[in-house]
């Protein structure tokens, strides 16, 4: 059957989102802005914005799944699964280039988990939930018991290069986080660009009425697994870039809290706004880094206070604040 036309689907005309020039426009401005304002940052302040900004990738892959009114609870496994390509590329096979190790990431992560694409576009609501989290549960009894991957300890990754180039001691951190920063704006508007597609709008469609998509020609199962494999990629990516920030690796990266984390910060952004997840990316970095620091016992609950501050008073997330929907 024909792909569903764009002007047949229920939320087209309302949910394309800015043009393509402006959002380009914007996307170079805060890259740019970042790369230079890095420059006087702290390295604290630089480390906590490549954290934010490499855990943004792994949550736009849960936002990508929101939008068709699935949310994972299994991200982890993607992102553990970038971590550990990075490492053992680096540590195994001699590949140091930190851009080769990124998309290297995201591309295990995508191998990986398109076979289980087809059997998890079936599922939906708590189903889909679970499933997605018992994958990333295998994968992290899979880690903690295999010692060739370092087991419960991990294990630590080198200093990359970049073109060939060996990073200096004085600036390794800041070059790092000018590639995850301009990674995740490629992504970001690459993400943009999905979104205002065909295919992105089906997404929507789905998520309004699946019957009708169906009815009109579109395969919703298709376009969830096309979602599926493209959340794993843009986590695998961001697993990579984290892996390569930190300099360890540890099963923990697959372990159910760490997606917890994920979801969070999609829903603290909502699925109107892709800006608005790296947004909210920050956000949880910098509360919990200062929650850490001023209430070291009790920082998980300022952090469920303050989600249930942003759910009260921003039911549709942060990119709300932005984003208006149609009045429909």
């Amino acid at each position: 059957m024909s792909a569903v036309p764009a002007s047949s689907l229920p939320v087209a005309a309302a949910a394309r989102g800015p043009s393509v020039g402006r959002v380009l426009a914007l996307g170079i401005a805060c890259a740019a802005a970042l790369t230079v304002g890095g420059l006087f940052m702290p390295k604290w302040l630089t480390f906590l914005i490549t954290m934010a900004a490499a855990n943004g990738l792994v949550s736009l892959g849960i936002v990508v799944l929101m939008r068709g009114g699935v949310v994972p609870f299994g991200q982890g496994m993607v992102f553990a699964l970038g971590g550990y390509t990075a490492a053992l590329a680096f540590n195994k096979l001699g590949v140091t280039d930190a851009l080769a190790l990124a998309v290297a990431g995201g591309f295990v992560a995508t191998l990986v988990a398109a076979p289980f694409a087809p059997l998890l576009s079936r599922y939906r609501g708590i189903f889909f939930a679970m499933l997605t989290l018992a994958l990333s549960m295998v994968t992290y009894g899979l880690l903690m018991k295999l010692d060739v991957l370092g087991g419960s300890d991990g294990f630590n990754i080198g200093r990359p290069t970049l073109f060939g180039q060996a990073l200096p001691d004085a600036r390794v951190g800041y070059i790092i986080y000018v590639l995850t920063v301009l990674l995740a704006t490629v992504m970001a508007l690459l993400a943009r660009v999905y979104f205002d597609s065909t295919r992105g709008l089906i997404t929507l469609a789905v998520r309004e009425n699946e019957l009708r998509v169906e009815y009109l020609g579109g395969s919703v199962r298709q376009a969830m697994a096309i979602n599926f494999v493209l959340a794993a990629f843009s986590g695998g990516v961001g697993g990579a870039l984290a892996v390569m920030a930190l300099g360890h690796i540890d099963p923990n990266f697959s372990y159910w809290t760490t997606s917890g984390e994920f979801v969070f910060v999609a829903i603290l952004a909502g699925w109107h706004s892709i800006a608005a997840v790296f947004v909210a990316s920050t956000v949880l970095e910098v509360v919990r880094s200062f929650s850490s620091s001023y209430f070291p016992n009790t920082w998980q609950l300022a952090l469920g206070l303050f989600l249930l501050f942003v759910i009260r008073f921003l039911p549709k997330g942060i990119g709300s604040l932005w984003v208006k929907e149609d009045s429909r």
